[in-house]
């Protein structure tokens, strides 16, 4: 039973360091490095720590998100342009090498770990949910009889965006992160010129 407070700084530093190494070297290959007593003061075990880790990643890529200028745009689909170009920038930045946390741990763990796979699951759908918003508000403005829907062109991104991660990792070249972005955002453009 845990005692701890569950917003401590101790706890966060905690976080702070699975997330670290969770995106350096995988969950499986993570260890707390902790005695087990202090670390069941703030986790009931590892997969409730992973899970917490994953959905703080995530609440780290909205705020993030949340303070970049292109949320000001007022035209649904300059907005819808100016993420993905937000998404652009940050494959550039090498801080961000090792990829996106959620689409590590889906790949790892999603047969075996269902905390983690339904919270990074809830992550991407919560992501697809808000920009969906954005599209059908731009396909209502340019393209009104446009057959396509919204929701899976917004699924659509979170599979370019985590496919080129895994391809970026295998040929160990990350511009293949930024060339598929480029790439949608053209068929984005693409779409809203019929």
């Amino acid at each position: 039973m845990r005692t701890a407070q569950t917003d401590s700084a101790t706890k966060q530093k905690l976080l702070d360091a699975a997330q670290e190494l969770m995106l350096a070297k995988g969950y499986t290959a993570t260890s707390a490095g902790l005695t087990k007593g202090s670390f069941f003061l703030y986790f009931d075990g590892k997969e409730d720590l992973g899970k917490e880790v994953a959905e703080r990643f995530f609440a780290g890529m909205r705020e993030s998100m949340q303070s970049a200028t292109f949320v000001e745009i007022e035209d649904p689909l300059e907005r819808v342009l100016g993420f993905v170009d937000f998404l652009i920038a940050k494959a550039r930045n090498p801080r961000l090498a090792n990829g996106c946390l959620l689409g590590m741990f889906v790949q790892e763990l999603s047969e075996t770990h269902p905390k983690i796979r339904n919270a990074c699951a809830a992550c991407f759908s919560k992501q697809s949910g808000w920009l969906a918003v954005q599209l059908e508000e731009a396909k209502a403005k340019y393209v009104p009889r446009a057959r396509w829907d919204p929701n899976t062109l917004a699924e659509h991104l979170i599979a370019v965006a985590q496919g080129s991660i895994i391809l970026a990792k295998a040929k160990r070249e990350r511009r293949v992160i930024e060339e598929s972005l480029v790439h949608y955002k053209e068929y984005l453009r693409a779409l809203f010129s019929r």
